[in-house]
């Protein structure tokens, strides 16, 4: 199995962060794949079935959310998880941990995703794991990263985000 971890430091409330990078349509502008009969927002045991072109083939992923707990204090410090898994796609095995985390007197949060994943085996899959789909995999999450923090440190979260 393949792990990528990522951190990122936001200046926005968690609550915002949270809020953001659970909206269906901001995963879609990162994602590059249209969500299919999806809630506008995700929560716990949410489906999301998505459709769109990865590598030149037609693909779908239908993903399950397997953990989730909104923003709530824990000590000194505000949290939030969620966890979205593949339930049904190309891939043998794929889990994403979202981790959200704020000290109570400061306005950042800090938000951690670690990607799991793995191929069926075939010859190769393990190639193309390291070579192909972590490096791809990891722009991804760059990517999303930089939108949430342009949308959750400007305006821009006042499109997505009611209040």
């Amino acid at each position: 199995m393949f792990e990528i971890r990522d951190t990122i430091m936001i200046q926005a409330p968690i609550e915002r962060v949270f809020a953001l990078s659970t909206n269906v349509a901001i995963v879609q502008l990162t994602l590059g794949m249209k969500p299919v009969d999806a809630p506008e927002s995700i929560v716990a045991n949410s489906r999301v079935h998505w459709r769109g072109w990865k590598f030149g083939m037609p693909t779908e992923h239908h993903t399950l959310i397997t953990g989730y707990k909104a923003p709530h204090p824990s000590g000194d410090w505000m949290k939030a998880f969620f966890q979205d898994s593949q339930a049904q796609g190309r891939f043998a095995h794929f889990h994403h941990d979202h981790f959200f985390t704020q000290h109570k007197r400061e306005a950042s949060t800090v938000l951690e995703d670690r990607v799991h994943f793995s191929l069926a085996w075939w010859m190769g899959s393990k190639l193309a794991e390291r070579f192909l789909l972590a490096p791809y995999i990891r722009r991804l999450l760059w990517t999303r990263f930089a939108l949430l923090k342009q949308l959750a440190e400007g305006e821009g979260w006042r499109e997505y985000i009611a209040g």
